[in-house]
């Protein structure tokens, strides 16, 4: 029995490990039972409703501000459903089902001690909603395509999703990211490695 205790032991420090690996790898947020699913925000025949309560649920991934030929600057901050992230950094791309919110802001400056600061104001101009299709769900749907569900909320409206075909109202505007899967993924930092 005494020759027994070292094999055990050195059985335990080489298993060990490999238990704890799996025991993590159970929890991420696409694996588990109740993982995250962005379908929940479809219906039947593919219309997208706005998610509720994005700023305490969802992932911040970053923030833009472009500036329009007249000046006037908005803040464009982009959420993703929980696990998101993390999926992408180990997959290099974002689960089927994923779901991501730009919310964008009017916003404000003033020269600050740093230079001439911008910040985002409470008023949301619109809201944009994608959900990662990689099985061409809705083919008949103007609204799916090129891998993704699109929709467009406005802040005037909210739950009405006013979008008619993702070419004509949301494609325009990421013909430059086509490469990146028609995302700005530059700009969101924590899609990168840690």
């Amino acid at each position: 029995m005494t020759r027994r205790i070292p094999q055990i032991i050195l059985a335990l420090a080489i298993l060990t490990p490999y238990a704890s690996l799996h025991s993590q790898n159970k929890n991420l947020p696409w694996q588990s039972k109740n993982a995250f699913n962005g379908y929940d925000l479809v219906d039947k025949q593919g219309n997208i409703r706005k998610p509720a309560d994005v700023r305490d649920l969802y992932q911040f991934l970053g923030t833009y501000t472009p500036t329009g030929s007249n000046g006037d600057t908005e803040m464009h901050v982009t959420y993703a459903s929980p696990g998101a992230a993390q999926y992408y950094r180990q997959n290099g791309k974002f689960a089927d089902g994923t779901v991501l919110v730009k919310e964008t802001f009017t916003t404000d400056h003033a020269q600050m001690t740093t230079g001439d600061a911008r910040w985002a104001t409470n008023k949301t101009i619109v809201w944009f909603v994608m959900i990662k299709d990689s099985k061409n769900r809705f083919p008949n749907n103007p609204l799916w395509g090129n891998g993704w569900g699109w929709a467009l909320f406005k802040a005037d409206a909210p739950d009405k999703q006013v979008a008619t075909s993702f070419k004509k109202n949301c494609l325009s505007c990421h013909v430059p990211a086509q490469s990146t899967d028609w995302l700005y993924v530059q700009g969101y930092p924590v899609l990168k490695s840690k």
